[in-house]
């Protein structure tokens, strides 16, 4: 491992509690909850049957599924500092998510990020995020948790 990325592993170890910030929006579309679909086969009515949705949903629209909120995860943590050098970053695993408000289509999601905690594993940094995505004009988020990365150097 390089002097350099000693360095980083240090600086990092040291920002547990650290707010990494807020994503951009993103909007919620049909045709992303459509293709999710497609890719897990989930296709519940109260996601992809735009007519029955506005007709029987408590929520008057299409839904996006759970799983298709967390998996934006990635994307939207781009925004966010990252350690420098590392030579992989893998998803090591989630823990204490909790939905807690539907995303109606057209939605505005963004997500919040701090470090909840950073452990130097004999030069892998396993990070791990608390993490909150945001509804816009929606009090309550669309899920709290933790998201836990393994940063390889």
């Amino acid at each position: 491992m390089s002097n350099q990325s000693n360095e980083t592993l240090a600086r990092w170890e040291k920002m547990t509690g650290h707010e990494l910030g807020y994503s951009d929006y993103k909007t919620i579309t049909q045709e992303m909850i459509n293709t999710f679909a497609q890719a897990t086969g989930d296709f519940q009515w109260i996601h992809v049957d735009v007519e029955r949705a506005k007709k029987e949903s408590p929520f008057g629209t299409t839904i996006a599924h759970g799983y298709l909120t967390l998996s934006l995860i990635p994307v939207l943590m781009e925004e966010f500092e990252e350690p420098e050098d590392y030579t992989a970053k893998v998803n090591y695993g989630i823990e204490e998510f909790r939905f807690q408000e539907p995303v109606t289509v057209g939605s505005r999601v963004r997500l919040k990020a701090s470090i909840h905690d950073i452990k130097n594993l004999r030069g892998t940094l396993r990070v791990k995020l608390k993490v909150v995505l945001e509804i816009e004009g929606k009090k309550k988020p669309a899920y709290t948790g933790v998201v836990v990365l393994l940063y390889q150097f």
